[in-house]
């Protein structure tokens, strides 16, 4: 009975430590957002946290820590996020609906957590965060390129990633007004970048979305 004890404790202690990480890091997420990255402060944290800094420090060392476990937290997520936004499309499916649905994957990411734009796109974001977001940035071009691949078979590579870029930079472009604004006017920036994207693929893929798929019936 005692070594059960024994061993019930560390597993309660660990349990508390990662409610109060899980407390600060949203705490920090509240601040970053408010102040950005570089004005914030780890009393500004702890406050709005409702710790002291002592107890902050008992988890962080500095501010950058605090960044960093956040950022890798989101990238996390967000790689989850677009593995499932980027499946391969069902050749049934109209563009509108296969680039509807994408674009709203990542937004409703981006707007549950503001935080990942203002940490990722803002100045002084610490060294880490930077590369781990280049890498994702790769990444997220390489799966684009890979989807478009098969709606473009006969694409030479460099326009394939020509499209990919420009792709991401209109969402990008459009997920900054997205997040700038709210309610209905939120929802027609949304609407808007759907048609600016849609408009600009359509004479890319042609009829390869959408067209009613032979179901081998009579062959």
């Amino acid at each position: 009975m005692a070594e059960s004890q024994e061993k019930e404790q560390p597993r309660r202690r660990q349990a508390r430590g990662e409610r109060r990480i899980a407390q600060l890091l949203e705490a920090a997420a509240s601040v970053f957002c408010t102040t950005g990255y570089t004005a914030a402060s780890t009393n500004a944290i702890a406050r709005e946290a409702g710790v002291s800094p002592g107890t902050l420090y008992q988890f962080f060392p500095n501010k950058e820590a605090i960044a960093i476990e956040l950022g890798d937290r989101l990238m996390h997520e967000m790689r989850d996020t677009y593995g499932e936004a980027l499946a391969p499309v069902d050749p049934a499916t109209p563009l509108e609906e296969a680039v509807g649905a994408a674009v709203d994957r990542f937004i409703a990411f981006n707007c549950d957590h503001p935080v990942f734009f203002a940490l990722m796109h803002g100045p002084d974001i610490p060294g880490h965060i930077a590369e781990e977001h280049d890498a994702l940035h790769a990444t997220l071009l390489a799966r684009i390129e890979g989807l478009l691949s098969s709606l473009l078979p006969d694409a030479p590579p460099a326009d394939l990633s020509r499209t990919a870029h420009m792709c991401l930079g209109l969402y990008k472009a459009g997920l900054e007004l997205v997040l700038g604004h709210g309610g209905a006017e939120r929802d027609a920036y949304v609407g808007e970048l759907k048609n600016v994207l849609i408009r600009y693929l359509e004479p890319l893929v042609g009829d390869r979305l959408g067209a009613p798929q032979d179901s081998g019936a009579g062959a």
